[in-house]
């Protein structure tokens, strides 16, 4: 018998014979009309200010012209871009398209200069970002490797709070939650950006 088989052996004899306990699940949610949409949009832009990245509001049909002067201000001239990211938003982008089909490896996410992605969802109260690698998000390594990542957030796909984030994600596919460029402190508080992901985050809200 392996340790590990000891260990769940001796918790199994533990807890024999111990009623189930129901665990509660009915978490409070925001009530996300209360504040409406224009309010969340208002501060889940104030709360990713907050976190030092970059911030852009605009009407979809100013998409494609943000996105084209972002990457050219970089400048970043070749990004990754997932499938699935929709072909409109980069119609006057002058960019080499980095696809991952057949899959990058590390380095070759190293080279490129940054991603571009949707979202799964929002959430304006702590102004994070869900990635679940749904259309145009592509792998988590994707939106990790790059030192830059410019990501388009709809309107209607942000929402108040934690607990509704929960109870609209999929548990089963791969989250990646962000708050903000990578960023970490050491001991002395020295505050080291990139580390464990994008050092820029850029994020484009349409409404």
């Amino acid at each position: 018998m392996s340790s590990r088989d000891l260990i769940l052996a001796r918790v199994r004899a533990a807890v024999a014979g111990v009623p189930d306990v129901e665990v509660p699940r009915a978490y409070r949610g925001t009530a996300s009309a209360a504040a409406g949409a224009e309010g969340l949009v208002e501060l889940f832009a104030e709360r990713v200010r907050d976190y030092k990245a970059v911030v852009h509001v605009v009407a979809e049909p100013e998409v494609p012209a943000l996105v084209a002067r972002s990457v050219a201000e970089r400048p970043a001239r070749r990004l990754a871009v997932p499938g699935g990211f929709p072909a409109s938003w980069l119609e006057q982008s002058e960019i080499d398209q980095v696809t991952d089909e057949p899959r990058l490896g590390a380095a070759d996410l190293d080279a490129v200069d940054g991603v571009l992605t949707t979202c799964a969802l929002a959430i304006a109260e702590t102004g994070t970002i869900v990635l679940d690698a749904g259309p145009g998000q592509g792998r988590r390594a994707l939106t990790l490797v790059p030192d830059y990542h410019l990501c388009l957030v709809r309107a209607d796909q942000i929402v108040a709070g934690v607990p509704d984030a929960v109870a609209r994600l999929d548990p089963v596919r791969p989250l990646t939650w962000i708050s903000g460029p990578s960023a970490t402190s050491d001991i002395e508080l020295n505050r080291v950006e990139g580390v464990h992901g994008p050092r820029t985050l850029e994020v484009v809200i349409v409404v």
